[in-house]
């Protein structure tokens, strides 16, 4: 990207009366970052290292020494982030010196786009008063577009209008062509590539007839000006003498783009991000933004902060031999600044469901050991693997949070395959039925209520609803175009109703999944459908335990009906363990931290081992997983799990616990769990197995 480079004109002076005293706030690596002049500094922020206090006082020392607030840009991930860094900078500095920080531009990227866009949207052809769009309306106005051209009526569905403004916002903003993603990840959509892309020059055509744009608009055409219009890339690069980026490691090409242009007039930019730390690219995290800014910018000083105020020695000695196996990063040795902790845990279980029953067991003695419930976390790399741990701890009554969305059993798509078991176990469940007819294609409220009344008719022939549906005559109560889809219910229910599929509940949900067509239309629906499909899949894994449908829908009745009062009786009505995948986890810390489901094809995923560059972000989600844990540290796998064969197949250790020390130089210590092998899933109320260290 060619960017226009003026001569640097500010470095911080030399000599001011400092008012803040720095070498007593700060540590000496902290106090260089603070401290440097003006140019391109790139800030390596190792986890726990102080990464806000150091941006916070670099922004009070820009203030001392004579740059006025409003000319500092501060770029960060969230407003909350800007606001807490612009109070604490108030504190230090506002009043004293009188500067009047409300004229600091400091927010998320979308925030200082749309303040950019009111002043200068006309460059681009919008009206004064341009309108932006949120999420639902943009999916409203893209399916109007889908509807005009007649793609609703194609003889293969069509990607749901969610998932195709959730498509051209991934091509916006990794700024690559809808061709290209498609192929990459949706290679199921490739044949629907013109009709993709004509909705999309449909949606683009009618929001510039709105005069709105929606939130990736407001980045692309922030691009725009500065790219496009020389004058408004001289005046805003020039009013910001100093730009400032948080999370840099977390932009990606658009937002990296934009850092570029906007700080190419004077050349005064920090970025701060912790290489390490960058997990986020599927949601379209730019890596090379970081790894590659040394390259964009030789004359660049680096700073490194590795002084953790978080983790005992142990937990980041574990965590430093991890990382270091990674080639593409900035190599740095975390340092704690606490006194010595235990080792951290390894603890092979025999199956999930005993290592759910560890957990469990673990978390209460932890807390009968003076921790509270909110400091401890269990952490996993997809949900899914939060299942049996979540039936687990809802039979023991120990109360949580899931930071990672829904409890598992009330996720839509669960739901949804639940749905058919509730309507073949018990015909009159009309909200079963109602929710599985509806996802026909064709198929909507006032047609499903028409087809119940008529099911319901058709007792007084002694036929159940279920049966009456099953009949050919049924397919006349639904319009044409919906005939076809929901004759292909009737055949999945008519197979499901098999005794021997009754007598195996995760074959039924695999028949949903795969014969019923659910797996394709959750592929077709949501952007994140793999990963949906791997929660069915780990469900029918689940359901294969119990011996017919009615007893694992009694459970799963049960399981959501169940309150957690037994362990906080007496104590703080609001305590609780939080359960997390690692990257909802980042940033966060608890005192004690469980990583489960430490497998090999499961942490890291299979996928990853397609390219080098996906098993180095696998691991450095391990580095994530590791560094948020403050005192104990427990890291948890299966060795076998039962298959959809029925199968019990062994299962190796995550490759990221194989590779690291053994020994006496291991970073771990190895657990043993006491078992008999020929014991059963532990029931509710019983006695956990006991531990050996």
């Amino acid at each position: 990207m060619a960017t226009r480079r003026y001569t640097l004109k500010s470095n911080l002076p030399a000599k001011v009366n400092w008012r803040i005293d720095y070498a007593a706030q700060l540590n000496d690596e902290q106090r260089a970052v603070v401290e440097a002049g003006g140019g391109q500094l790139l800030v390596i922020a190792g986890a726990g290292s102080g990464k806000t206090r150091t941006l916070t006082y670099r922004v009070a020392r820009l203030i001392e020494s004579g740059v006025r607030p409003e000319e500092i840009l501060l770029l960060t991930f969230t407003n909350r982030a800007a606001r807490e860094m612009v109070g604490r900078v108030r504190e230090l500095v506002g009043e004293a010196l009188g500067a009047d920080l409300r004229r600091l531009w400091g927010g998320t990227f979308h925030h200082v786009a749309h303040l950019t866009l009111r002043e200068h949207a006309s460059e681009l052809g919008y009206g004064d008063r341009y309108g932006i769009l949120d999420r639902e309306d943009a999916g409203d106005l893209m399916k109007a577009c889908v509807a005009e051209l007649g793609f609703h009526d194609l003889p293969r569905r069509f990607p749901k209008s969610d998932l195709l403004v959730r498509l051209v916002s991934m091509a916006v903003n990794t700024q690559s062509s809808l061709p290209d993603l498609l192929a990459e990840k949706h290679p199921h959509f490739a044949s629907l590539s013109d009709e993709v892309i004509a909705a999309a020059a449909r949606y683009a055509e009618r929001k510039a007839a709105l005069n709105v744009m929606d939130f990736d608009d407001l980045l692309l055409n922030w691009k725009l000006l500065l790219a496009e219009r020389p004058a408004i890339l001289a005046a805003q690069g020039g009013r910001f003498r100093h730009v400032l980026v948080d999370e840099y490691q977390d932009t990606n090409r658009l937002q990296g783009d934009i850092v570029e242009l906007i700080s190419s007039v004077h050349g005064n930019l920090m970025v701060v991000g912790d290489d390490a730390q960058s997990i986020y690219a599927f949601r379209g995290a730019h890596f090379a933004n970081i790894i590659g800014f040394p390259e964009r910018h030789p004359e660049c000083q680096v700073f490194h902060l590795t002084e953790n105020y978080r983790s005992t020695p142990q937990i980041l000695g574990l965590a430093n031999a991890s990382i270091e196996m990674n080639v593409k990063q900035f190599p740095k040795e975390l340092h704690a600044t606490r006194g010595d902790g235990a080792l951290p845990a390894l603890v092979p279980s025999r199956d999930v469901f005993e290592q759910a029953a560890f957990v469990a067991q673990r978390l209460l003695e932890l807390r009968d050991e003076g921790m509270e419930l909110k400091d401890l976390a269990v952490l996993y790399r997809a949900h899914h693997h939060s299942l049996e741990l979540q039936v687990e701890l809802s039979r023991r009554g120990i109360p949580f949070v899931v930071r990672s969305g829904l409890r598992f059993f009330e996720q839509a798509h669960i739901k949804d395959v639940l749905c058919h078991l509730r309507f073949l176990a018990n015909p009159r469940d009309e909200l079963a039925f109602k929710r599985v007819i509806r996802l026909s294609r064709g198929v909507g409220g006032a047609t499903a209520e028409r087809l119940w009344q008529w099911m319901l008719g058709r007792e007084s022939e002694r036929a159940s609803p279920l049966d009456a549906f099953l009949r050919k005559e049924a397919l006349a109560e639904v319009p044409a175009r919906a005939q076809a889809s929901v004759a292909s219910l009737q055949t999945l229910l008519r197979e499901l109703r098999r005794p021997s599929l009754q007598a195996a509940p995760g074959e039924m949900i695999r028949a949903i999944l795969d014969q019923g067509g659910y797996g394709e239309y959750l592929r077709e629906t949501f952007l994140n459908g793999d990963g949906r499909i791997e929660d069915i899949e780990q469900l029918a894994d689940f359901a294969g335990a119990y011996e017919n449908v009615d007893a694992f829908l009694d459970e799963v009745g049960l399981l959501t009906e169940l309150e957690a009062e037994d362990v906080v009786d007496g104590a703080d009505p609001d305590e609780h363990l939080t359960l997390s995948t690692i990257h909802k986890a980042k940033g966060l810390e608890w005192r004690g931290v469980f990583v489960i489901w430490l497998a090999d094809g499961r942490f890291p995923v299979s996928a990853a081992y397609r390219d080098p560059d996906g098993l180095e972000e696998e691991r450095r989600l391990f580095y994530v997983a590791t560094t948020r844990a403050k005192d104990e540290l427990y890291l948890c796998y299966p060795i076998t799990h039962t298959q959809r064969d029925h199968e019990r197949v062994v299962m190796k250790a995550s490759p990221f616990i194989e590779e690291l020390p053994e020994g006496e130089g291991a970073p771990y210590e190895k657990w043993s769990l006491e078992a008999d092998d020929a014991l059963p899933p532990l029931p509710s109320g019983s006695t956990p197995p006991l531990l050996e260290s």
